[in-house]
């Protein structure tokens, strides 16, 4: 099975409690106004990656405590994310999901049940820009941290970098976080902002 992705970071802190691989799927069709990662939301912008291939880097990653899944809107391919969690499912590893959607909603989802029963933290909600708070891994107010499983603490949430900078032996550099530093003009080139 193939899942599409708009990026991978192999290691960050500023998107979920301790060192976390990152991966941002690609396509969204929510549109939320103001939302930070617009290049994620054309589905055919992607790459496509194998699941198993996927899960096994991840699962084959030295010194990462999770993994944090974002978007683009993950769940718009939920048999795809389905499977990947399940293939992380017998690791260490904690996994924490961000989706536009309520938790209500994603209970109503075909897959929605399943995804739910194998990750760790939800972040739910749609993100509203005239209720920007950008910290604790919220985009905005409205937007709820769920602790579906009892690894986690609120309290891990809010001591969270609200970005990072993460600097890449090819000379790029992927600025990533809930709040992180944008780049703008000529200098643009060399920056991925996520």
């Amino acid at each position: 099975m193939k899942i599409y992705l708009h990026a991978f970071e192999p290691s960050s802190r500023a998107n979920g409690p301790g060192l976390r691989a990152v991966l941002w799927t690609q396509g969204c069709s929510l549109g939320c106004p103001g939302c930070f990662n617009s290049e994620t939301h054309d589905p055919g912008a992607g790459r496509e990656v194998d699941v198993e291939l996927l899960a096994g880097e991840i699962a084959g990653r030295h010194g990462i405590d999770g993994v944090s899944i974002s978007g683009g809107e993950p769940l718009q391919q939920a048999e795809a994310l389905c499977e990947l969690l399940e293939r992380l499912r017998p690791t260490s590893l904690s996994i924490l999901v961000f989706s536009g959607y309520s938790l209500d909603r994603i209970r109503t989802l075909p897959l929605g049940p399943a995804i739910l029963d194998r990750i760790d933290v939800l972040i739910a909600g749609p993100y509203v820009a005239a209720k920007h708070l950008g910290r604790g891994l919220l985009g905005s107010t409205n937007q709820r941290i769920h602790l579906l499983t009892n690894r986690h603490r609120l309290e891990e949430f809010d001591s969270l970098p609200r970005g990072e900078v993460i600097l890449h032996k090819d000379g790029t550099v992927t600025l990533t976080g809930i709040e992180p530093l944008r780049v703008t003009g000529q200098s643009r080139a060399n920056f991925a902002q996520r």
